[in-house]
């Protein structure tokens, strides 16, 4: 198991076919940032997401997925996921050998790859109320817009049923 390369794209979509998950994808330039994706992703509806890898002092791992444009506090975060000391984001070396993604295609897809199950999924509530949700499907030049239920359906699928957190509690 822990010689396989890590599930690409194509092996992605096959995993959603095969969960008969709906999904549809369009090409586009490579993004790395949430600004870049804002003026680049032209009319693409539904919600829009930005996805933090991090990891505590113990070497614990969350994968957060939460709208685009929400204000990320990571001091008031470590208390919810109950992590061990301050946050830190993880590096790239540490998100490929978990991911299997490079930074700018971190993704809630990207839990595919984690076969051992070291990082735990947080998914922002308020993106199960918005359909469809858009997120890389393991690389940065190609956005997915899958049903929100579908998306929880694929982490449950994949043994990463997430942490859903309300953001919009104080």
């Amino acid at each position: 198991m822990e010689n396989e390369p890590p599930f690409d794209d194509a092996g992605l979509f096959a995993r959603l076919d095969e969960l008969g998950l709906a999904h549809e994808t369009v090409e586009h330039e490579a993004l790395y940032t949430v600004e870049q994706s804002r003026a680049l992703r032209g009319n693409l509806t539904g919600a829009h997401i930005k996805n933090l890898f991090l990891r505590d002092k113990k070497r614990r791992m969350w994968l957060v997925t939460v709208l685009e444009d929400r204000e990320m506090d990571l001091k008031a975060l470590r208390h919810r996921i109950g992590a061990r000391g301050n946050l830190s984001f993880g590096n790239a070396e540490l998100l490929m050998q978990h991911l299997g993604v490079i930074p700018g295609a971190v993704t809630p897809f990207s839990v595919i790859n984690d076969r051992e199950g070291n990082v735990t999924m947080v998914l922002d509530k308020a993106l199960l109320e918005i359909d469809p949700v858009n997120a890389h499907p393991l690389r940065n030049d190609r956005t997915t817009a899958i049903a929100p239920q579908d998306l929880a359906g694929f982490l449950e699928a994949e043994n990463h049923a997430p942490l859903v957190l309300d953001f919009d509690e104080e």
